[in-house]
């Protein structure tokens, strides 16, 4: 079973591909209002292919009502619906698909974004903003 590690754990509001200045878009994100913390927990699995994710449920309609302020500041992005999860992991399990399609985690607060870069496989934080309290 190869289950992704704890730091590179997140979920991917708007996916950028390949871009060589970070400042513009962290510019652009610095002009949203900072929406109030909301409440989300991990809930049943699914796939795209190979990787394995747990899905979200809790406070979706604030998930999506930010994803949507977050692409309105930023060019055009992956055109695919969006579908909120956790990736756990790249290769396919059926029994880690299996323990996690029943699954009903925790709630926890949301109440910070990251602007995030991926060189290699690994994960950098390149700007972060905390919500309204």
């Amino acid at each position: 079973m190869s289950v992704r590690r704890a730091e590179k754990w997140h979920v991917t509001l708007v996916f950028l591909g390949d871009v060589p200045d970070h400042a513009p878009v962290a510019d652009a994100l610095r002009k949203l209002p900072a929406p109030a913390p909301f409440r989300l927990r991990l809930s049943g699995a699914g796939r795209f292919g190979a990787v394995l994710w747990a899905g979200l449920d809790g406070d979706l309609p604030a998930l999506h009502d930010f994803r949507e302020s977050v692409r309105s500041v930023l060019p055009p992005s992956d055109p695919r619906p969006f579908q909120p999860h956790l990736t756990v992991s790249y290769r396919f399990d059926r029994r880690l698909a299996t323990a996690l399609d029943g699954y009903a985690g925790p709630t926890w607060t949301v109440d910070e974004f990251c602007l995030v870069s991926s060189v290699d496989g690994a994960y950098h934080r390149v700007w972060t903003r905390a919500f309204a309290s």
